[in-house]
């Protein structure tokens, strides 16, 4: 090939590959949408498929009904979703918000008793007015209200702590809610970043809430005769609890709730227990340098499981559902840090199996189970809501 030929047959293998490769763009991205849309657990092949998306960061999802869905965005907007359509304007009227770091609106809740009620369950990171040139300080809050033609409306507030107890931090707001088959009402605050604060009674943060849901503090909480003590801790020593679930059989409050670098941990919440955050760890600074050398301490809970490295552990939700009869009462498990769904199977207080069941989806906020048996998937980046339904069981 002389110098004259080589530029033509340049340009002639250069349209070939162009033209083969612009006709393959269609198939590989058939491809990938045909893995993106099946999944392949143990139990079953699963259909997953967009609910919503055009969402900011979303953060919690919960259902009315079968027909209706309520997402917070942690930007501070509350969404409806009905009959799978995202209403174009989102709720007006709700709680303003601090939009920073880890704050923002955080969980939904729908009353237990809803249908005679009305009330939904709003937690978010409550700003104060700033003095002088420092960040104004903020807390977890806890309101609920109703929806009347798409607008937040009688407001009441149900936990708000002392403002001379906030902190100008940004994150560790913990903020998810679940209720017990009484009707009460557990909600948890991260450490805020004060993490020897989450051994004091007379903090907010660090802890496990229980209260009734009009906000009164039940008579039996662990801690309502201890003087200085804030009344409505349930259990302490807890770092950043982002996941509760409540046991459909029985009643057991179950959390997960992050580690720093080693030490997520799976937690059952029993009352006035202390769950040992800073002084005891299986787990290292962010840095890498030691926190604690101690695992065990007198007094002090033991995770029923830990993950080292973290897994940087989000919602938490038992599976009720009928679908995926094989998962009844299996706990779902999200993970920001690996984009993992993970199905946990806890017999007599012991995991016995976790298998990742979504993967590589993005960052897993939440994971629940919804009216009609289906498992709706919360994620951000990209900031949108999968549905998950059985295609057929692998295996009778």
């Amino acid at each position: 090939m002389n110098r004259q030929t080589y530029p033509i047959f340049k340009r002639f293998f250069r349209t070939i590959f162009v033209g083969l490769f612009t006709a393959l763009i269609p198939l590989v991205s058939a491809c990938a949408q045909n893995t993106e849309d099946t999944l392949t657990t143990l139990d079953y092949k699963v259909k997953s498929e967009v609910f919503v998306e055009d969402l900011t960061q979303p953060w919690g999802i919960d259902f009315i009904d079968a027909e209706t869905a309520l997402i917070t965005d942690l930007s501070g907007t509350l969404h409806v979703v009905e009959n799978g359509e995202l209403r174009s304007e989102p709720v007006a009227g709700t709680p303003e918000v601090v939009y920073a770091g880890q704050g923002g609106l955080m969980d939904v809740a729908i009353d237990p008793n809803y249908e005679e009620n009305g009330w939904i369950y709003l937690s978010f990171s409550h700003e104060l007015e700033s003095e002088g040139s420092g960040r104004a300080p903020a807390m977890t809050k806890v309101v609920r209200g109703h929806l009347e033609n798409n607008r937040w409306v009688d407001q009441q507030v149900v936990f708000e702590a002392p403002h001379d107890l906030y902190r100008s931090t940004r994150h560790h707001y913990g903020s998810r809610i679940v209720f017990d088959e009484e009707g009460l009402l557990y909600f948890s605050i991260g450490d805020r970043g004060a993490m020897n604060q989450a051994q004091q009674l007379d903090r907010p943060n660090g802890k496990i809430h229980r209260i009734h849901r009009d906000g009164r503090i039940p008579g039996d909480n662990p801690f309502v005769d201890r003087d200085n003590a804030i009344k409505s801790i349930f259990t302490y020593g807890n770092r950043n609890p982002q996941g509760l679930a409540v046991h459909p059989e029985t009643n057991e409050v179950w959390s997960v709730e992050h580690g720093p670098r080693g030490g997520d941990e799976l937690n059952l919440i029993k009352a006035g227990s202390n769950y040992g955050w800073p002084e005891i760890c299986y787990c290292i600074n962010y840095d890498g340098s030691i926190l604690t050398e101690d695992r065990t301490k007198e007094g002090m809970k033991q995770p029923i499981l830990y993950w080292r490295p973290s897994i940087a552990v989000g919602g938490s939700d038992f599976y009720t559902g009928d679908l995926f009869e094989n998962w009844k009462n299996y706990l779902l498990v999200t993970a920001l840090k690996y984009q993992e769904v993970r199905l946990v199977n806890i017999k007599e207080n012991r995991v016995l199996h976790q298998e990742v069941i979504v993967k590589n989806k993005g960052r897993v906020r939440e994971a629940v189970t919804g009216p009609e048996g289906a498992i709706y998937v919360v994620l951000n980046g990209p900031s949108r809501i999968l549905k998950l339904t059985p295609i057929e069981k692998r295996w009778q």
